[in-house]
């Protein structure tokens, strides 16, 4: 006779055990320290640092710890504005999105965990559309036109745009029912334009399958891709390219001396070592990059998505650069092969650069109606502006939409170009047009205004990240070593 094994005694460590979040206000004077203590699951780096991500949080400086069974955080951040986090109704969402009545753990007290559907608005019913194939100047035009003429209004989207790729989650729904799209046929033929417009109107292969040049993908709303956090999905869309990618630069870790134009290449690009710990059997990662909003989310998802365990971090921000140093283990517990570093390092360096951007930002915002983005986006290809990514939202009946916008043909945008954008769709929405820093260049020029301010260099202005020492559990190791 076998013995009795009572099913609820595998959570029973964690009703005992429940998650912890302390927001503590009290101890930095300028920034919000946020922090996590559970019992250790895989993949719950990444749930926690996704829920600060999606409040736009700044980390600024983060302590990561989850050997054996437990697991324990420290973020320092800062909200939009540099400031700390005072607003109850942010510090509320945290707590439950972090706390004991949290699904943290995965039970079933909380419920599901907050997934973002762009924008983290409910967007109610509807059909998620994901697309990746070759970019080009104006598909993005070309999608939502396709769209607009096939009764589907767009309620939300995000748009990456990588390496000459692109990939993109549109929620849409029925323009006369207000429904998701479900009639198969009706699919079938949005799916069928939806490809002719991502192979650019020619032949070749079909895209059948994920890893094909013209991928679109369909969900209804509670489905399990529809739930997928929309950031990761992207990620993941993105990621099966990385092995086509050509090094079309500069080697991220060289700088051809007496070249100055690969020199600036050079220093924008992501700098990724990995290493052997062998005191206590980890591999090592080691990234150096200019910081930037959701870096350790990009960072995390992607090592998560190809099955490495975070079991140690520490996150700092010296000046403009964000250092990170990651110990890691595969899911097994084994260090990394040989191989294995290499296409690490190929796939966090493309995962740190596909949410860079430079050229303007366009931020609109007027009544939603069928057919809006069809024209905003053919209004920018007529102004010969290439979109490079993009984020859509519907809230009650305001769209607010972001592109992210440059020269289609590379060069700087010419401030006419603005002006005449300004002037078509001014009169239908608000526009704000605001300048992407395009080296860190721009960034000791905004120090030595800050200086010219009466601030010193190291304060930060409204919205940066402070500058913060950088603490290395290499050398906290070499201690207990000794």
């Amino acid at each position: 006779m076998l013995p009795y094994f009572d099913p609820e005694y595998e959570n029973f460590s964690q009703r005992i055990n429940p998650p912890r979040v302390c927001i503590d206000n009290s101890t930095c004077s300028d920034c919000t320290l946020v922090k996590v203590d559970s019992m250790n699951k895989n993949g719950i780096l990444l749930e926690v640092v996704q829920v600060l991500s999606d409040l736009d949080l700044a980390i600024s400086k983060a302590y990561i710890t989850s050997d054996g069974g437990w697991f324990m955080d420290v973020f320092h951040v800062v909200d939009k504005q540099g400031q700390k986090v005072t607003d109850e109704k942010t510090i509320k969402h945290i707590e439950k999105a972090l706390g004991p009545d949290s699904n943290l753990l995965g039970g079933a007290k909380g419920g599901s965990s907050p997934v973002r559907s762009v924008g983290m608005h409910s967007i109610g019913d509807h059909t998620a559309i994901e697309l990746k194939g070759p970019d080009r100047t104006g598909l993005l035009s070309e999608v939502f036109a396709v769209l607009a003429e096939l009764g589907c209004n767009v309620l939300a989207a995000e748009v990456w745009t990588h390496r000459a790729r692109v990939a993109c989650v549109v929620y849409v729904n029925d323009v006369a029912s207000g429904q998701a799209v479900g009639d198969p046929c009706r699919l079938s033929r949005i799916e069928h334009r939806l490809r002719l417009v991502l192979r650019g109107h020619a032949g070749g292969d079909d895209g059948d399958g994920d890893d094909g040049p013209a991928h679109a993908n369909f969900f209804s709303s509670g489905g399990a891709g529809s739930n997928t956090h929309v950031d990761r999905r992207l990620h993941q869309l993105m990621h099966a390219d990385v092995d086509a990618d050509d090094d079309d630069g500069l080697d991220s870790r060289a700088i051809v001396s007496g070249e100055a134009g690969n020199a600036a290449a050079a220093e924008e690009r992501p700098v990724v070592t990995v290493e052997h710990c062998e005191e206590k059997d980890y591999s090592v990662v080691n990234v150096k990059c200019r910081d930037r909003s959701k870096l350790l989310f990009d960072i995390v998802c992607t090592l998560t998505d190809m099955h490495y365990v975070v079991s140690h971090a520490s996150v700092s921000s010296d000046g403009i650069y964000g250092i990170q140093e990651l110990y890691i283990r595969r899911k097994d517990g084994r260090t990394l092969q040989k191989d294995e570093a290499g296409r690490v390092i190929k796939c966090l360096e493309a995962a740190i650069s596909r949410r860079v951007s430079e050229g303007f930002t366009l931020e609109l915002c007027g009544r939603d109606r069928v057919g809006l983005l069809s024209d905003v986006t053919r209004v920018l290809r007529e102004h010969g502006l290439t979109v490079t990514r993009a984020d859509v939202t519907t809230v009650g009946g305001q769209a607010i939409n972001v592109f992210y916008v440059r020269d289609a043909s590379g060069e700087p945008v010419d401030m006419k170009t603005i002006e005449g954008l300004r002037v078509q769709v001014g009169h239908t929405v608000m526009l704000n047009v605001k300048k992407v820093p395009s080296s860190p260049s721009s960034s000791s020029s905004s120090a030595a205004a800050a200086a010219a301010n009466g601030k010193s260099p190291g304060q930060p202005a409204s919205g940066a990240l402070s500058r913060t020492s950088f603490f290395s559990f290499g050398n906290l190791f070499a201690k207990l070593r000794a």
